[in-house]
């Protein structure tokens, strides 16, 4: 590789806090990918199809490039981000008193290199109270976020416990990314 920094197919905050938590170095690339949600395919597939398109729409030779896609998943139904408050409300009231799954698809390209995988983690949400929704909604946090709810910040909250990667449910699986940079760019983990 000719730079020891990370492309980042994604203006995401948080997986640049993340990757900056993290001390990976990296520079953020806005993707082109356009993302289609072909009938049929697991959330599994779906997001991993995702983060591959979208490292791919912004990979450069000789670069190493990160693509990542996260999707709240209950019962086989997924949940993006809410169109207006009454899709926030709906889908937290849905996600109430019950175990959701985030799932997150990893790609990272770079010479020689084409990893794809995806992470799981398991959330269970308290019951929420009406009280307890209409608050949530009051703080706007829920804006621009799958599922409705953001766990890094006032959504812990609604959270009872989760089972897995917690870095998985804030948007980019921190293990599974660690993981692959020790095997295929160890330098980017040298950062002290």
């Amino acid at each position: 590789m000719t730079r020891e920094t990370l492309v980042l197919a994604s203006t995401s905050p948080q997986r640049n806090a993340i990757l900056e938590q993290l001390r990976i170095p990296f520079e953020v690339v806005t993707p082109t990918y356009v993302e289609d949600d072909p009938p049929g395919l697991e959330p599994a597939e779906l997001v991993r199809a995702h983060a591959e398109g979208k490292a791919r729409s912004v990979h450069a030779e000789r670069r190493l490039t990160l693509g990542v896609d996260t999707a709240v998943v209950l019962d086989g139904r997924m949940y993006g981000k809410p169109v207006d408050r009454k899709d926030a409300a709906r889908m937290l009231r849905e996600l109430s008193g019950r175990t959701h799954t985030v799932v997150s698809g990893l790609c990272l390209l770079g010479p020689g290199l084409e990893a794809v995988g995806h992470e799981v983690t398991d959330v269970t949400f308290r019951l929420l109270s009406h009280e307890a929704v209409s608050v949530y909604l009051e703080s706007g946090e829920w804006e621009r976020r799958a599922g409705a709810y953001a766990i890094q910040g006032f959504g812990g909250r609604l959270v009872e416990r989760i089972e897995g990667d917690y870095l998985n449910v804030v948007g980019l699986p921190g293990a599974l990314l660690v993981a692959l940079l020790e095997r295929h760019a160890p330098k980017l983990l040298q950062t002290a």
